[in-house]
C-alpha cells in the first residue's frame, strides 16, 4: 500500500529507466556528490537514486528532521517512483541508519542493503548532547578553518570530507547536525528485515562499530560482516570508489 507521505528531498537520478536500481543514502555532514565517483562508475549499469538527505543539501536552505522521517519519506518516494522495490540499497553512516530504519520499517522490498558503519545504538543519554555539540563544533571549524585542518591530518581522503562540508554547512549550517547526531544517537535499531544485509567497516573504527555489529547479529545471525584493513570511517567509499563499485555488482548478482 502507498502511504501518503510528505515528501520534500531531493534525489538526484542517474543511469537508464531499465538498468537494475541502487539507492545511495549520504552520511551527516556531507552531500550525495561524495557519491558521484562511484555513480561514474555504476551510472552504466544501475538507475541510481542518491538521496539529498534534509539539512545537509546543496543551493537551498533545509532542516534536518529525524531518521525516521528521512526513512519515511525514503520509502513513499521508492513506493510512487519504483513499485516499493530495490535491487540494491547503500547508506554511509548516517546514511546506513536510514536505511536501517527503512528494513525496520519493512513498508518496500530491498534486495540487497549495505550497511556502511552505521551507527545502530543510542549513546547513554548524558553523553549525547556534548557528542552533538562537539561534532557541531567540528563542522564548523570544517568550514571555516579548512586549512588548519588540512595541515593537522594532510590526507586526501580528510581533505573530501572537508570540502564536502564546506559545500553543505551554509544550508543547513550548526543547526542540521546537532539535530541529525540528537536523532542518530537517541534510537535503537529494535528489528530489521530483508534477505541479504551486509555491514561494512574499517579497522581504524572497530572500537565504536564491534558494538553495532554484536546488536545487528543479534536481530539478524545471517548478516554478512566485512572489515577492511587500515580504512577509516568512511575511507572505503572514498578513496576505493572502484572497490566498492565491485563489491555492489558481485552482490547484485548474488541473487
Amino acid at each position: 500500500m502507498v502511504r501518503n507521505e510528505r515528501i520534500t528531498m531531493n534525489l538526484q537520478i542517474f543511469g537508464k529507466n531499465k538498468y537494475p536500481t541502487l539507492l545511495l543514502i549520504p552520511g551527516l555532514g556531507v552531500s550525495y556528490e561524495i557519491f558521484l565517483p562511484l555513480i561514474r562508475l555504476l551510472e552504466g549499469c544501475f538507475r541510481i537514486y542518491a538521496v539529498e538527505v534534509d539539512g545537509f543539501t546543496l543551493s537551498k536552505q533545509t532542516q534536518f528532521t529525524s531518521v525516521n522521517d528521512q526513512a519515511a519519506q525514503i520509502i513513499a518516494y521508492m513506493q510512487q517512483h519504483c513499485e516499493g522495490h530495490l535491487d540494491v540499497a547503500y547508506g554511509l553512516s548516517l546514511g546506513g541508519k536510514i536505511l536501517s530504519c527503512i528494513l525496520e520499517r519493512n513498508e518496500i522490498i530491498v534486495d540487497h542493503a549495505i550497511l556502511d558503519a552505521a551507527p545502530l545504538l543510542p549513546l547513554p543519554n548524558w553523553i549525547v548532547n556534548p557528542l552533538r555539540y562537539y561534532q557541531a563544533w567540528n563542522v564548523w571549524t570544517c568550514y571555516h578553518w579548512t586549512g588548519f585542518w588540512k595541515r593537522v591530518f594532510h590526507s586526501h581522503y580528510f581533505d573530501v570530507l572537508l570540502d564536502e562540508c564546506k559545500k553543505i554547512f551554509p544550508y543547513g549550517g550548526k543547526q542540521a547536525v546537532l539535530d541529525g547526531y540528537k536523532s542518530i544517537y537517541t534510537n535503537k535499531l529494535e528489528s530489521i528485515s530483508g534477505n541479504d544485509i551486509h555491514f561494512w567497516y574499517g579497522t581504524k573504527e572497530a572500537f565504536v562499530a564491534k558494538p553495532q555489529v554484536k546488536h545487528l547479529l543479534s536481530l539478524c545471525p545471517q548478516v554478512h560482516i566485512q572489515v577492511f584493513d587500515g580504512m577509516n570511517h568512511g575511507q572505503l567509499l572514498i578513496d576505493h570508489s572502484e572497490e566498492v563499485a565491485k563489491r555492489i555488482i558481485e552482490i547484485l548478482k548474488m541473487k
